[in-house]
């Protein structure tokens, strides 16, 4: 914005001097075909820096959008891998209480085995011991009875026994049954298990792999856009020079024009004839402070002698604030640093006692009333950072 609004102000200036008429009868010095060729050719050139300005601009928003498509793609990449993440976590949790389970129940069948086992041995041992006894022996315990009933009651009891060892039996091998299905239960789930991990494992390493790749992606746009983004500085920096150059051949046109009538009516009026107001020393210093704070002293009178050359021309205002305030003169009055400056009087004591100097007359730079950054094809005065012309 700030560089249309430049180029506008440039193309005023030319418009005003294309209309302007020389006074009758003052000697007019004519503005050479040479610099009206050359302000054309900077024009053309500076024209076509522009348009590739442009260009690299346009693949400048292309390699952003791209690259921020990407960036969008890795973050939702990234999330895909927290949850693969923490499914994996959970399936690697899952595995290791199945690992425990089978543990678990791979000991109780062990203990079920032995109990079955022992149970088995204690039948055959009390059979073993029913048939290796003789007959009559049991026979006369059975006569040996009291009476009918006790003898019933001796019947019964061997028989509960019996049966009771057969029932635990029955139980034991039911609960080893039980937990060797429970055991093939828990080897099947396990072996599920190992498949979904092997699966997260993929995916996880799919979703790593797309993650790299993004993110390779990411970087190799992001050195695209650094190169773009230098190539179009670059570009603004030439486009700057081309512009300073026009600003320049432009005033120097205005000036070929301007020369014969400044010739003409030229009074300058002594310094005693200066009556400065109050104000005007603190305005200086600070307008010092902003063009040439960071100049040697030299600089500094430099600048503020070129705004007393203009108050003693009759080509200017006769006054510092009319100097100063002239539209388009001094940038810091068009950008608002110099208002900023006056309002915390951040002028130093040298740019007070350059103010000071250049107000009692005191000139380093002659009769100059412009100063600028150097340029090429610009001859004057060198001090500092600026020529004086």
């Amino acid at each position: 914005m700030k560089v249309w609004k430049r180029a506008g102000v440039v193309l005023a200036v030319v418009l005003l001097f294309a209309e302007w008429e020389p006074v009758p009868g003052m000697p007019v010095v004519l503005a050479t075909t040479k610099t009206r060729e050359e302000i054309e050719r900077e024009q053309q050139e500076k024209d076509n820096l522009q348009n590739e300005l442009d260009k690299t601009q346009e693949n400048l928003d292309h390699l952003e959008g791209k690259r921020d498509s990407l960036e969008k793609e890795l973050s939702y990449l990234k999330s895909q891998m927290d949850m693969v993440v923490a499914n994996l976590e959970e399936l690697e949790r899952l595995t290791k209480e199945k690992e425990q389970e089978i543990k678990d129940t791979l000991e109780a069948l062990e203990e079920a085995r032995a109990k079955e086992a022992w149970q088995q041995q204690s039948m055959a041992a009390m059979v073993r011991c029913m048939y290796e006894q003789q007959e009559n022996s049991y026979l006369n315990t059975l006569l040996t009875a009291g009476s009918f009933g006790e003898l019933l009651n001796l019947a019964d009891r061997m028989e509960k026994i019996a049966a009771y060892d057969q029932k635990m039996l029955e139980t034991y091998i039911n609960n080893r049954t039980f937990i060797e299905e429970q055991e093939a239960r828990l080897e099947t789930e396990k072996a599920e298990l190992d498949v979904l991990t092997a699966q997260a494992q993929a995916e996880r390493d799919k979703v790593s792999g797309l993650i790299e790749q993004a993110s390779s992606s990411i970087s190799r746009y992001s050195g695209q856009i650094s190169d773009a983004e230098q190539k179009a500085l670059a570009y603004e920096a030439e486009i700057k020079k081309k512009e300073e150059n026009l600003e320049y051949l432009k005033k120097k046109l205005a000036e070929e024009i301007a020369l014969s009538q400044a010739a003409a009516n030229g009074v300058w009026r002594n310094i005693s004839e200066v009556t400065f107001a109050e104000g005007d020393r603190k305005l200086l210093a600070n307008l010092i402070y902003c063009e040439a704070g960071g100049e040697p002293y030299e600089g500094q009178v430099a600048v503020g002698s070129v705004v007393i050359n203009r108050v003693l021309s009759s080509q200017y205002p006769d006054t510092v604030v009319g100097v100063i305030y002239q539209s388009w003169q001094f940038s810091p009055v068009a950008s608002g640093r110099l208002d900023l400056a006056l309002a915390a009087d951040q002028a130093t004591d040298s740019c007070y006692r350059a103010a000071d100097e250049a107000m009692s007359g005191i000139t380093n730079v002659g009769n100059c009333v412009y100063f600028r950054t150097p340029i090429e094809g610009l001859s004057g005065i060198n001090i500092g950072g600026h020529v004086f012309y």
